[in-house]
């Protein structure tokens, strides 16, 4: 968990930091992805809200559960990698898909779908 922790805080409180900054327009459109006020990609982007919100909440919550000393805390964590791979992969999929790179955008989503890994082996094998 010592290795884990830093991570969750990153992932789970940069989410939140994401979607505030979303909320309120505050990403220049020099520093958005490709089409990002195309109406389609702004639906296709806010259907990522719900599953980094409960990625946010499952990582937070782990976290806690470990420091409370309940074993819960293995599942949640477990539940929030996985889906905090997901999340990377749609995003990686899409712009594979649209033929869209953007180092920035694929940096911040290949490291959502790779640090995961890591720590779900070490969750299943303990």
């Amino acid at each position: 968990m010592r290795y884990l922790k830093p991570f969750f805080m990153i992932t789970d409180i940069g989410f939140i930091l994401y979607w505030f900054v979303t909320f309120f327009h505050l990403i220049p459109v020099s520093a958005a992805f490709k089409d990002y006020d195309n109406p389609i990609i702004i639906a296709w982007n806010w259907s990522f809200f719900p599953l980094d919100i409960l990625i946010s909440i499952t990582g937070l919550l782990s976290l806690y559960l470990h420091k409370k000393g309940q074993t819960l805390w293995k599942n949640v964590a477990l539940s929030s990698l996985v889906l905090t791979f997901c999340s990377g992969l749609q995003a990686i999929s899409f712009w594979v898909f649209t033929q869209d790179f953007d180092p920035v955008w694929w940096s911040f989503n290949l490291f959502l779908m790779i640090y995961p890994l890591f720590f779900i082996w070490k969750l299943i094998t303990e």
